[in-house]
Protein backbone atom coordinates (compact mmCIF):
# COMPACT_ATOMS: atom_id res chain seq x y z
CA UNK A 1 0.00 0.00 0.00
CA UNK A 2 1.91 3.47 -1.09
CA UNK A 3 0.38 5.72 1.12
CA UNK A 4 -1.63 4.84 4.43
CA UNK A 5 -2.63 7.65 5.66
CA UNK A 6 -4.98 8.40 2.38
CA UNK A 7 -9.12 8.30 3.35
CA UNK A 8 -11.50 6.56 -0.18
CA UNK A 9 -13.58 9.69 -1.58
CA UNK A 10 -17.14 9.38 -0.39
CA UNK A 11 -19.97 9.73 -2.74
CA UNK A 12 -23.62 10.56 -2.51
CA UNK A 13 -24.60 7.11 -4.38
CA UNK A 14 -22.90 4.59 -1.67
CA UNK A 15 -25.22 5.45 1.07
CA UNK A 16 -28.69 5.34 1.83
CA UNK A 17 -30.86 7.36 4.50
CA UNK A 18 -30.05 6.24 8.08
CA UNK A 19 -32.63 4.32 9.77
CA UNK A 20 -31.91 5.83 13.76
CA UNK A 21 -31.40 9.68 14.45
CA UNK A 22 -27.82 10.41 15.94
CA UNK A 23 -27.15 13.76 17.49
CA UNK A 24 -24.18 15.54 19.40
CA UNK A 25 -23.96 18.55 21.97
CA UNK A 26 -21.21 20.85 22.88
CA UNK A 27 -21.10 23.55 25.38
CA UNK A 28 -19.49 26.84 24.36
CA UNK A 29 -17.98 29.90 26.65
CA UNK A 30 -20.13 33.09 27.65
CA UNK A 31 -17.58 35.08 25.15
CA UNK A 32 -18.07 32.88 21.59
CA UNK A 33 -22.22 33.81 22.29
CA UNK A 34 -21.86 36.73 19.79
CA UNK A 35 -19.82 35.46 17.06
CA UNK A 36 -21.57 32.14 17.41
CA UNK A 37 -24.88 34.10 16.61
CA UNK A 38 -23.59 35.95 14.01
CA UNK A 39 -21.98 33.46 11.67
CA UNK A 40 -24.35 30.52 12.78
CA UNK A 41 -26.74 31.07 9.40
CA UNK A 42 -23.52 29.97 7.17
CA UNK A 43 -23.07 27.38 9.76
CA UNK A 44 -26.72 26.14 9.38
CA UNK A 45 -26.47 26.66 5.14
CA UNK A 46 -22.83 24.25 4.87
CA UNK A 47 -24.27 21.77 7.16
CA UNK A 48 -27.31 21.78 5.22
CA UNK A 49 -25.75 20.78 2.23
CA UNK A 50 -24.91 16.98 3.93
CA UNK A 51 -27.54 16.55 4.71
CA UNK A 52 -27.41 17.55 8.91
CA UNK A 53 -29.30 19.51 10.81
CA UNK A 54 -28.18 21.88 13.92
CA UNK A 55 -28.90 23.94 16.38
CA UNK A 56 -27.93 27.07 18.51
CA UNK A 57 -29.44 27.45 21.98
CA UNK A 58 -28.14 30.24 23.97
CA UNK A 59 -29.76 29.98 26.94
CA UNK A 60 -27.93 26.81 27.69
CA UNK A 61 -25.61 27.91 26.22
CA UNK A 62 -25.29 24.64 23.77
CA UNK A 63 -24.62 23.41 20.44
CA UNK A 64 -26.57 20.53 19.12
CA UNK A 65 -26.07 18.67 15.50
CA UNK A 66 -28.34 16.27 14.47
CA UNK A 67 -28.46 13.91 11.12
CA UNK A 68 -32.21 14.07 9.10
CA UNK A 69 -33.20 11.74 6.69
CA UNK A 70 -31.35 13.22 3.82
CA UNK A 71 -28.20 12.12 5.74
CA UNK A 72 -26.94 9.80 3.67
CA UNK A 73 -22.88 9.70 4.85
CA UNK A 74 -22.92 8.01 8.33
CA UNK A 75 -19.54 9.52 9.24
CA UNK A 76 -20.34 13.22 8.39
CA UNK A 77 -22.14 13.18 11.65
CA UNK A 78 -18.87 12.59 13.58
CA UNK A 79 -17.68 15.50 11.38
CA UNK A 80 -20.25 17.57 12.24
CA UNK A 81 -19.13 17.08 15.93
CA UNK A 82 -15.74 18.14 15.03
CA UNK A 83 -17.44 21.62 13.69
CA UNK A 84 -19.28 22.66 16.94
CA UNK A 85 -16.42 20.83 18.90
CA UNK A 86 -13.90 24.02 17.21
CA UNK A 87 -15.61 26.58 16.83
CA UNK A 88 -16.79 26.49 20.78
CA UNK A 89 -12.86 26.57 21.29
CA UNK A 90 -12.65 29.75 19.48
CA UNK A 91 -11.59 28.38 15.81
CA UNK A 92 -12.98 31.24 13.18
CA UNK A 93 -15.88 29.48 11.14
CA UNK A 94 -14.12 29.57 7.73
CA UNK A 95 -10.77 27.31 8.96
CA UNK A 96 -13.25 25.50 11.18
CA UNK A 97 -15.74 24.13 8.29
CA UNK A 98 -12.88 22.80 6.36
CA UNK A 99 -13.49 20.12 8.94
CA UNK A 100 -16.23 18.32 6.73
CA UNK A 101 -13.45 17.61 3.90
CA UNK A 102 -12.50 13.80 4.10
CA UNK A 103 -8.97 14.51 3.97
CA UNK A 104 -8.97 16.99 7.07
CA UNK A 105 -9.39 16.00 10.35
CA UNK A 106 -8.99 17.65 13.91
CA UNK A 107 -7.28 16.74 17.50
CA UNK A 108 -8.31 18.81 20.44
CA UNK A 109 -5.13 18.56 23.14
CA UNK A 110 -5.98 19.48 26.61
CA UNK A 111 -2.94 20.95 27.92
CA UNK A 112 -4.77 22.47 31.51
CA UNK A 113 -3.28 19.17 33.76
CA UNK A 114 -0.23 18.72 32.56
CA UNK A 115 0.98 21.32 34.42
CA UNK A 116 0.34 22.22 38.19
CA UNK A 117 2.17 25.48 38.71
CA UNK A 118 0.16 28.12 37.04
CA UNK A 119 3.34 30.44 35.68
CA UNK A 120 5.02 27.17 34.87
CA UNK A 121 2.25 26.71 32.49
CA UNK A 122 1.57 30.16 31.37
CA UNK A 123 5.87 30.45 30.40
CA UNK A 124 5.38 26.65 28.59
CA UNK A 125 2.48 27.98 26.72
CA UNK A 126 4.09 31.09 25.77
CA UNK A 127 7.24 29.23 24.62
CA UNK A 128 5.01 26.99 22.66
CA UNK A 129 3.91 30.15 20.85
CA UNK A 130 7.05 31.33 20.48
CA UNK A 131 7.77 35.16 19.83
CA UNK A 132 4.76 37.05 17.52
CA UNK A 133 3.59 33.52 16.48
CA UNK A 134 7.08 32.13 15.07
CA UNK A 135 6.87 28.72 16.41
CA UNK A 136 3.89 27.79 15.76
CA UNK A 137 3.73 29.45 12.11
CA UNK A 138 7.06 26.79 12.26
CA UNK A 139 5.05 24.14 13.63
CA UNK A 140 2.00 24.54 11.10
CA UNK A 141 4.46 24.86 7.61
CA UNK A 142 6.46 21.42 8.83
CA UNK A 143 3.20 19.49 9.53
CA UNK A 144 0.58 21.05 7.29
CA UNK A 145 -1.66 21.59 10.29
CA UNK A 146 -3.72 24.40 11.27
CA UNK A 147 -2.87 24.87 15.26
CA UNK A 148 -4.83 27.70 17.42
CA UNK A 149 -3.78 27.67 21.47
CA UNK A 150 -6.72 28.93 23.90
CA UNK A 151 -7.05 28.84 27.14
CA UNK A 152 -6.31 25.16 28.37
CA UNK A 153 -6.93 23.60 25.10
CA UNK A 154 -4.46 22.95 21.89
CA UNK A 155 -6.77 22.92 18.58
CA UNK A 156 -5.26 21.47 15.38
CA UNK A 157 -6.46 20.45 12.56
CA UNK A 158 -5.14 19.17 8.92
CA UNK A 159 -4.13 15.52 7.90
CA UNK A 160 -3.62 12.29 10.53
CA UNK A 161 0.32 12.13 10.01
CA UNK A 162 0.48 15.82 10.98
CA UNK A 163 -1.73 15.38 13.53
CA UNK A 164 0.34 13.35 15.31
CA UNK A 165 3.33 15.31 14.99
CA UNK A 166 1.56 18.23 17.15
CA UNK A 167 0.34 16.80 19.92
CA UNK A 168 3.98 14.94 20.46
CA UNK A 169 5.80 18.42 20.36
CA UNK A 170 2.89 20.36 22.45
CA UNK A 171 3.04 17.45 25.13
CA UNK A 172 6.90 17.94 25.06
CA UNK A 173 6.41 21.36 25.80
CA UNK A 174 5.03 21.24 28.94
CA UNK A 175 7.11 18.13 29.97
CA UNK A 176 10.16 21.00 29.81
CA UNK A 177 11.54 20.00 26.28
CA UNK A 178 11.91 23.23 24.10
CA UNK A 179 9.48 22.84 20.83
CA UNK A 180 12.52 24.26 19.01
CA UNK A 181 14.05 20.86 19.28
CA UNK A 182 11.21 18.84 17.65
CA UNK A 183 11.25 21.42 15.05
CA UNK A 184 14.35 20.90 13.96
CA UNK A 185 13.82 16.82 13.93
CA UNK A 186 11.01 17.69 11.45
CA UNK A 187 12.89 19.66 9.04
CA UNK A 188 15.48 16.83 8.88
CA UNK A 189 12.75 14.17 8.52
CA UNK A 190 11.63 16.26 5.53
CA UNK A 191 14.49 16.16 4.07
CA UNK A 192 14.96 12.72 4.27
CA UNK A 193 11.90 12.17 2.69
CA UNK A 194 12.68 13.67 -0.43
CA UNK A 195 15.44 10.95 -1.15
CA UNK A 196 13.98 8.13 -2.68
CA UNK A 197 17.10 6.01 -2.02
CA UNK A 198 16.35 6.19 2.34
CA UNK A 199 12.64 5.41 1.80
CA UNK A 200 12.62 1.87 2.88
CA UNK A 201 15.54 2.98 5.59
CA UNK A 202 16.31 3.73 9.31
CA UNK A 203 16.54 7.18 9.95
CA UNK A 204 17.91 7.13 13.33
CA UNK A 205 21.38 7.61 12.35
CA UNK A 206 20.70 11.17 10.75
CA UNK A 207 18.53 12.44 13.27
CA UNK A 208 20.33 14.20 16.16
CA UNK A 209 20.12 13.29 20.15
CA UNK A 210 19.23 16.11 22.68
CA UNK A 211 20.06 14.80 25.84
CA UNK A 212 18.29 16.77 28.95
CA UNK A 213 21.40 17.98 31.39
CA UNK A 214 20.93 19.39 35.04
CA UNK A 215 22.69 22.42 35.12
CA UNK A 216 23.55 23.28 38.12
CA UNK A 217 22.31 26.77 39.42
CA UNK A 218 24.92 29.19 41.99
CA UNK A 219 22.75 29.85 45.10
CA UNK A 220 23.92 33.13 46.70
CA UNK A 221 26.10 33.04 49.50
CA UNK A 222 24.95 33.44 53.05
CA UNK A 223 27.32 35.34 54.63
CA UNK A 224 26.93 34.52 58.38
CA UNK A 225 28.03 37.50 60.84
CA UNK A 226 30.44 36.49 63.90
CA UNK A 227 29.76 37.05 67.44
CA UNK A 228 31.86 38.64 69.73
CA UNK A 229 34.85 37.01 70.88
CA UNK A 230 34.75 36.15 74.66
CA UNK A 231 37.08 33.67 76.45
CA UNK A 232 34.53 32.49 78.92
CA UNK A 233 32.72 29.67 78.15
CA UNK A 234 28.31 30.43 77.81
CA UNK A 235 26.74 30.12 81.44
CA UNK A 236 24.70 27.15 81.16
CA UNK A 237 20.76 27.40 80.91
CA UNK A 238 18.87 27.41 84.06
CA UNK A 239 16.99 24.33 84.68
CA UNK A 240 13.13 24.45 86.03
CA UNK A 241 14.21 23.88 89.19
CA UNK A 242 16.28 26.69 89.66
CA UNK A 243 14.09 29.07 87.68
CA UNK A 244 11.27 28.07 90.15
CA UNK A 245 14.03 29.15 93.34
CA UNK A 246 14.51 32.27 91.94
CA UNK A 247 10.84 32.95 91.85
CA UNK A 248 10.09 31.68 95.06
CA UNK A 249 7.48 28.52 93.75
CA UNK A 250 10.19 26.45 94.59
CA UNK A 251 9.09 27.01 98.33
CA UNK A 252 5.29 27.20 98.29
CA UNK A 253 4.24 23.71 96.71
CA UNK A 254 0.63 23.58 94.91
CA UNK A 255 -1.16 22.25 97.94
CA UNK A 256 0.23 24.85 100.14
CA UNK A 257 -1.24 27.49 97.31
CA UNK A 258 -4.81 25.81 97.68
CA UNK A 259 -4.96 26.43 101.41
CA UNK A 260 -4.02 29.71 101.18
CA UNK A 261 -6.69 30.73 98.32
CA UNK A 262 -9.24 28.83 101.16
CA UNK A 263 -8.05 31.03 103.93
CA UNK A 264 -8.36 33.68 102.12
CA UNK A 265 -11.85 32.74 100.46
CA UNK A 266 -12.47 32.69 104.51
CA UNK A 267 -11.47 35.86 104.78
CA UNK A 268 -13.41 37.84 102.43
CA UNK A 269 -16.75 35.90 103.36
CA UNK A 270 -16.42 36.59 107.87
CA UNK A 271 -16.74 40.64 107.45
CA UNK A 272 -20.05 39.76 105.61
CA UNK A 273 -20.97 37.61 108.43
CA UNK A 274 -20.24 39.36 111.07
CA UNK A 275 -22.32 42.67 109.30
CA UNK A 276 -25.10 40.82 108.89
CA UNK A 277 -25.20 39.77 112.74
CA UNK A 278 -24.74 43.14 114.13
CA UNK A 279 -28.11 44.22 111.68
CA UNK A 280 -30.01 41.36 113.37
CA UNK A 281 -28.62 42.60 116.83
CA UNK A 282 -29.28 45.95 116.06
CA UNK A 283 -33.15 44.52 115.07
CA UNK A 284 -33.69 42.57 118.26
CA UNK A 285 -32.91 45.74 119.99
CA UNK A 286 -35.74 48.32 118.64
Amino acid sequence: MEDAWSVEKWEASDGKPLLEESSFATLFPKYREKYLREVWPIVTKALSKVGVACELNLIEGSMTVLTTRKTSDPYVILKARDLIKLLARSIPVAQALKILDDETHCDVIKIGTLVRNKDRFARRRQRLVGPDGSTLKALELLTGCYVLVQGNTVSAMGPVKGLKQVRRVVEECFRNIHPIYNIKILMIKRELAKDPNLKHENWDRFLPKFHHKNVPTKKPLKIREKNEYTPFPPAPTPSKKDLAIESGDYFHPPEDEKKKKKKDDDKKKRPRDDNNNNKKKKKKME
